[in-house]
């Protein structure tokens, strides 16, 4: 019977036994592969992250149609603007419920209301403080 042989160099025969990808990577070999792996870990976890980011501003947003609606209908029916976000939910004097319950942004912090709104005294503003939830970032959702 004839005896296996190890190829000098980089070829490698069929009937060889082949080292992992690991061993390749911790020997060197494969040294490349480490950087292009990273990369594109690191750009999928950047389009997953936007992706989540997307969908709680679109969930946001219904919230604050919710809203707006609410507060038309309130202000149809009452004459005037409600002192408080649970007015909407327990409105005084009609059993009529404008909201299931109060109002809350993706990220499960309330929703800023301000009605009669600042520019315009027949709408409202709504407004949701967005992912970091500070006013003062740049990621608020109208």
């Amino acid at each position: 019977m004839a005896t296996k042989r190890r190829a000098s160099g980089n070829v490698t025969l069929p009937w060889e036994p082949r080292a992992g990808i690991v061993r390749d990577i911790l020997s060197g070999r494969r040294i490349r592969l480490v950087p292009v792996a990273l990369l594109v870990l690191l750009v999928g976890y950047g389009i997953v992250i936007s992706a989540l980011h997307r969908e709680a501003a679109q969930e946001t947003r219904l919230s604050i149609d919710a809203v707006h609606r609410a507060l038309a209908r309130f202000r149809a029916d009452m004459g005037r603007c409600p002192s408080s976000m649970h007015e909407l939910v327990h409105p005084p004097r009609t059993g009529a419920h404008y909201l299931d319950s109060p109002a809350v942004d993706a990220w499960g912090r309330p929703l800023w209301v301000r009605c009669p709104g600042r520019y315009d005294p027949d709408g409202d503003d709504v407004v949701s403080a967005g992912a970091s939830g500070n006013f003062l970032i740049d990621d608020n959702v109208w």
